[in-house]
């Protein structure tokens, strides 16, 4: 994110509006990418090029070791944090090698701002969209990390994506992994590192759970629509598909109203073994064709063991790949 040296370059290529400005940032793309999820944490070393998984390791974390938030600490149990962490990292190397940092949507609100004009130097832009954010975080704007990408809107006018997290509980976060010898050039939540694996055309609408945390995202084309990221009552074991639909119905309505477009496809991820139940209710309700994430068009192409971490709800390991690949 723009305003803290070690976030410069935060905010990437989303792979379904990968037409946006490219002149914001000059991204590193390590090959290799930590996730530090509430449930667990993973690792996955990319081929030089971005195409093949090398290696990669997961390890579940104890329940309540970590708790997402966008303004309290989230790391309250850092030892049981570490000691996963530490095991992933014997199996994927990475003590003195840069790394992407995948962290939980909580800690990372992310807004659709239209604009008339922004300047395009980024010290000039900042304070601008810190003004305009002020009222919308819930922790002082002044102590957050801010970085944002423009994309056209659909009236054709100028919208600004904008990616706001404190800058404190993003640190909870790199210092842990500087603690074991690496440093994160790359801090991304993981949901955004998830979206170059959907569909590039019409509108296509991501449902992706992550412990407790629901993320819904709507694609049209070459813009990012909607973003709305929710806490749920239960993680996917305990889940009712209604308490989906309530979350995700809101997003459906803003989409619809702003664009005058339906749904016309539908992506989940991070149901486990219920996936298929809350397949059914989202089709049923949607009228549209709803799959997994690793159906989706950006990762048919997949070789085996990249498809095998989609099946493990490893996804925003390989859109972090896929993103190198946009």
């Amino acid at each position: 994110m723009s305003s803290a040296p070690s976030l410069s370059a935060q905010f990437y290529q989303l792979g379904a509006v990968r037409r946006l400005d490219r002149w914001l940032h000059a991204m590193p793309h390590p090959a290799l990418v930590v996730e530090i999820a509430a449930s667990h944490v993973a690792a996955a070393r990319w081929s030089a090029k971005g195409t093949g998984l090398e290696s990669y390791a997961v390890e579940p974390l104890p329940f309540g070791a970590l708790s997402p938030s966008p303004v309290e600490a989230n790391i309250s149990q850092p030892e049981e944090v570490r000691g996963p962490l530490v095991r992933v990292l014997n199996r994927v190397p990475a003590r003195g090698q840069a790394v992407a940092l995948l962290i939980p949507d909580p800690v990372v609100r992310v807004f659709i701002l239209p604009f008339d004009t922004l300047p395009r130097r980024a010290e000039e832009a900042l304070p601008l969209l810190r003004w305009r954010l002020k009222k919308s975080v819930p922790f002082d704007v002044e102590e957050t990390v801010v970085s944002w990408m423009r994309q056209q809107g659909k009236q054709g006018g100028l919208e600004v994506v904008a990616s706001v997290a404190r800058q404190r509980i993003v640190r909870e976060y790199e210092d842990l992994v500087s603690s074991l010898g690496s440093a994160a050039t790359v801090v991304l939540s993981s949901t955004l590192a998830a979206l170059p694996l959907l569909e590039e055309h019409g509108a296509t609408m991501l449902v992706r759970l992550c412990g407790r945390a629901l993320t819904t995202v709507i694609a049209q084309d070459a813009n990012l629509c909607v973003y709305r990221s929710t806490d749920v009552a239960a993680g996917a074991p305990a889940l009712e598909p209604q308490a989906v639909l309530d979350e995700i119905f809101p997003a459906i309505a803003y989409h619809q109203d702003t664009w005058g477009r339906t749904i016309e496809r539908a992506r989940i991820a991070g149901f486990g073994v219920r996936e298929e139940v809350f397949r059914r209710a989202l089709s049923e309700e949607l009228k549209c064709p709803v799959g997994s994430l690793a159906d989706a068009e950006g990762a048919r192409a997949l070789d085996a063991r990249a498809k095998d971490l989609m099946r493990q709800d490893l996804d925003a390991l390989v859109g972090w790949m896929r993103n190198k690949a946009s």
